[in-house]
């Protein structure tokens, strides 16, 4: 696979000039790359959906998942991983988008872990997994939803946190 650069040009252009989805995805790594969560989430709308299908912390009296909006559970997501993993990085093998605003992105997520992130505290290990995210672009260049996939139980095993129920 080949890693995706942004060489397509601009995503959002003026006048009546088709959206190129799959730019506006392209950016969005390319700030988070940056370690930018403010430019991540301006490339949002306001009311965009956020889902993190397998991220959940247990507490006593409730469950915290990674469902909601963009701009309150994924900013706070993606500021805490980049608190705990200062070096995170991701690498894009590919982008395919639909005419309709879908998007579609393989890519691996990974970093070495400096302090706790939810339940697993830091054994400074590093973690390398695959993930696959599903954008929808609006018709004025806009992320309006986000879902990812990855395996949980891959990420804890290389970090060292092997929690039993």
């Amino acid at each position: 696979m080949t890693t995706t650069t942004s060489t397509r040009g601009p995503a959002r252009t003026e006048g009546t000039a088709p959206i190129d989805p799959a730019a506006v995805v392209d950016e969005f790594f390319a700030a988070y790359r940056r370690h930018d969560v403010h430019a991540m989430t301006d490339m949002c709308t306001d009311n965009a959906g956020f889902r993190y299908v397998p991220y959940e912390v247990w507490g006593k009296q409730r469950v915290l998942r990674g469902d909601g909006k963009v701009k309150t559970i994924g900013k706070t997501l993606w500021t805490g991983l980049i608190k705990s993993f200062p070096d995170l990085f991701n690498v894009v093998h590919s982008i395919d988008a639909g005419p309709d605003g879908d998007v579609i992105v393989s890519c691996d997520i990974g970093g070495t872990q400096q302090i706790a992130w939810g339940f697993a505290v830091s054994q400074t290990r590093a973690f390398s997994e695959p993930h696959l995210f599903l954008f929808h672009v609006d018709r004025t260049g806009l992320i309006d939803d986000i879902t990812a996939y990855w395996n949980d139980g891959g990420i804890n095993r290389q970090l060292g946190h092997l929690e039993v129920d």
